[in-house]
């Protein structure tokens, strides 16, 4: 199958996922499927809850990113997968899976998918979102709080703990793989214009 797969990288609560979405909605009608890295966290039934909660989840070997790769190539070669399911509330994979078919075009978004060499080198077009590090920090800690159901201090702990370390040697340093780099994300409404552009460019 001609499959067009974009990439959309960047920091914690970078903006990726305005970004991601104003991509869906530039491109309904055109078959566009969104594969999230965070579907890909390895389960740990073997963990307590209390346990599960003091993993490092920045780190990339929390990713079951082979089984993402693994799941790209068979897309694109047409066939259907079963793609996991993550409970941010649980801190565990769910016994569940979602059935997912193959598109025209696939946008993967995650923090460290321009970090693993094979996955980056399966995207068309690498994008990375760039946003200042006071504004991922107060976007995070309203989205954990609100929608994860994170008490502040467990936020903030795990930030200056294992999210900030793990962006300073990891996600940042991946910005030097990106194609384009896009202040603010969804945002900035000239870059999104031009990589619109861009990807139309590709699927004709």
């Amino acid at each position: 199958m001609d499959t067009t797969i974009i990439g959309v990288a960047g920091g914690t609560a970078s903006g990726k996922s305005t970004l991601v979405q104003k991509l869906q909605e530039a491109f309904i009608g055109e078959d566009v499927l969104t594969l999230c890295h965070d579907y890909y966290y390895k389960a740990h039934d073997e963990l307590c809850y209390e346990e599960r909660t003091k993993l490092n989840y920045d780190h990339p070997a929390s990713f079951d990113t082979d089984m993402m790769i693994e799941h790209i190539l068979t897309l694109k070669a047409g066939v259907p997968v079963e793609r996991p399911v993550y409970s941010f509330v649980e801190h565990n994979r769910l016994p569940e899976t979602v059935k997912i078919y193959p598109a025209k075009v696939i946008i993967l978004d995650g923090i460290l998918i321009l970090e693993n060499k094979e996955l980056r080198n399966l995207m068309d077009v690498k994008v990375y979102v760039d946003t200042d590090a006071d504004v991922r920090l107060g976007r995070r800690l309203l989205r954990d709080v609100q929608e994860r159901g994170r008490s502040m201090d467990s936020v903030l702990a795990q930030y200056f703990g294992t999210v900030k370390p793990m962006h300073d040697e990891f996600v940042e340093p991946s910005k030097r793989y990106a194609d384009l780099i896009i202040p603010e994300g969804g945002f900035n409404s000239v870059a999104l214009g031009l990589l619109i552009e861009n990807i139309r460019s590709l699927i004709r």
